[in-house]
């Protein structure tokens, strides 16, 4: 299994979403990010990270709201946003960032 640190070192963006399961938003979220996957493919990754069970990771990201996405290429944060957005904007965003 890879680290995190491996996984975000991709030359194909890798989208990050911080969640939380007691998280209303969140659960919104979810089918969003598998819309995504389906219409992306192979061109993303989407890597789901639970807060609770990864309080550190959250710490060094400064994640003080859920949802919270990131987005990394390369190693590189690309972008962050926190809250819901919508499949077309998150399309967009991956897309635009990751050029």
């Amino acid at each position: 299994m890879k680290t995190f640190q491996e996984i975000i070192q991709s030359d194909k963006p890798v989208l990050i979403d911080f969640f939380a399961t007691w998280c209303g938003p969140c659960q919104q979220l979810a089918p969003i990010l598998k819309q995504v996957k389906e219409v992306m493919g192979e061109r993303i990754s989407i890597l789901k990270i639970d807060v609770e069970k990864n309080e550190q990771l959250a710490a060094q990201y400064q994640v003080k709201g859920v949802p919270t996405m990131l987005l990394f290429q390369n190693g590189k944060q690309l972008w962050r946003q926190s809250g819901v957005l919508s499949k077309e904007q998150l399309i967009q965003i991956i897309t635009e960032k990751s050029n």
